[in-house]
């Protein structure tokens, strides 16, 4: 053998420190080298007890540690595209209807805006006068024509007017005129949107009832109380009760029918609704009058005149036609055909003159009237002769 070579001859290992070999009270710390290599097991310890000590222990390679990933942050979600694309339409329609809106506004300079309708009629685009005329014209026939009411079978007119019912035209457009700065109304102008304005019809309900009180007496079945003249003389008629207008139910259904009378040119029959009617003079008060002035005016001749040169009889013939009674809170109150009068006397006081407050002035029919009346209830020829008196001071 060379020199070179080495003569492996086997060595009794040294012995163990204290306290190495994995048996119990091992100190586990001291397992642990500076060099970083881990602890053997004692199990795996090739020089635990039971472990071969002669020959070479195998080569136990150091354990690595385990590489430490980095953390790396979590990728943030990307924005959806979607809700900038809404933000963007969203601009742009609000970007849209305000131009829209300012070019109405622009364009709309006219007293009446433009494409204002009432009733259907188109009154927009012009000044104040012009669209009270286009009512007028559609609406002038309407406003004025009579209304039918249906009371129990029978028809009786009411006039608009005088039952203080109207369409106010010139309120209507005053209405109409304010400046429109609503967003749908100025921009649905720009494209034929209708504007549409209520009409003003005020109604004047003291009007409207008395109105249908007189419409009542003339119609239904309930007659009331009063005094004729037949023949030359004074004949009583008793009321009886019936049917008759109800005044305060039938007043909605009278306004309804004139609007729609006002709006369409028909509205119908309008069917008021009906109530059981007692007469308001009673057969005694149609007795009390007949003795206190009916039966007295057709017993004689009466008289009226200024002076012996200007004087004029009513009898039997002319009464009639001038005499009347009306009911007056449950009472009869005569009444007096004023040109019934005036044609019964005729020229008879044309030369005669009265002195007045303000001066001299010609005979009036309710000069007449007031001396007639005395006349007729007279009892005697003297009290049958009613004299004008021209100067009353």
């Amino acid at each position: 053998m060379s020199d070179d070579t080495a003569i492996l001859t086997p060595q009794k290992p040294a012995p163990e420190p204290p306290g190495y070999g994995g048996g119990p009270g091992e100190n586990v710390s001291g397992h642990t080298l500076t060099s970083g290599i881990p602890v053997v097991p004692s199990h795996q310890n090739p020089f635990g007890p039971g472990a071969r000590s002669d020959g070479p222990m195998p080569h136990q390679p150091p354990k690595l540690p385990e590489p430490v990933s980095p953390t790396v942050p979590a990728a943030s979600k990307p924005k959806k595209k979607g809700r900038n694309k809404l933000v963007l339409l969203g601009a742009g329609v609000v970007g849209v209807a305000g131009i829209a809106y300012g070019a109405g506004l622009l364009m709309n300079h006219s007293d009446v805006p433009k494409n204002t309708t009432v009733f259907g009629v188109d009154i927009g685009g012009g000044t104040r006068d012009e669209a009270v005329n286009k009512l007028d014209d559609a609406f002038g026939k309407r406003m004025d024509a009579p209304l039918k009411l249906s009371v129990d079978g029978e028809t009786v007119s009411l006039q608009p007017g005088q039952a203080g019912l109207q369409f106010d035209t010139q309120s209507t457009v005053r209405a109409a005129a304010g400046s429109d700065y609503n967003p749908v109304s100025v921009i649905g102008s720009l494209f034929g949107g209708e504007r549409v304005v209520e009409p003003e019809m005020p109604v004047d309900e003291e009007k409207l009832r008395a109105a249908l009180e007189r419409a009542a007496g003339g119609a239904g079945t309930a007659t009331e109380g009063t005094i004729k003249f037949e023949s030359g003389k004074a004949v009583p008629v008793y009321g009886k009760p019936g049917k008759s207008i109800a005044i305060g139910q039938s007043t909605k259904a009278v306004e309804e029918a004139y609007r729609r009378q006002v709006a369409t040119g028909d509205p119908g029959a309008v069917q008021v609704p009906t109530t059981t009617k007692e007469p308001t003079v009673t057969k005694a008060e149609v007795d009390r009058k007949m003795k206190e002035f009916a039966e007295p005016a057709m017993s004689e001749l009466a008289t009226v005149q200024t002076d012996a040169a200007h004087s004029i009889q009513f009898g039997p013939v002319s009464l009639p036609k001038i005499l009347g009674f009306k009911a007056v809170k449950g009472k009869l109150v005569e009444t007096y055909d004023l040109e019934a009068l005036k044609e019964a006397y005729g020229t008879t006081f044309d030369d005669v003159q009265i002195e007045g407050a303000s001066g001299k002035r010609d005979v009036l029919p309710q000069d007449v009237v007031s001396a007639l009346g005395k006349a007729l209830r007279g009892k005697t020829p003297e009290e049958r002769i009613g004299v004008i008196e021209t100067n009353p001071s």
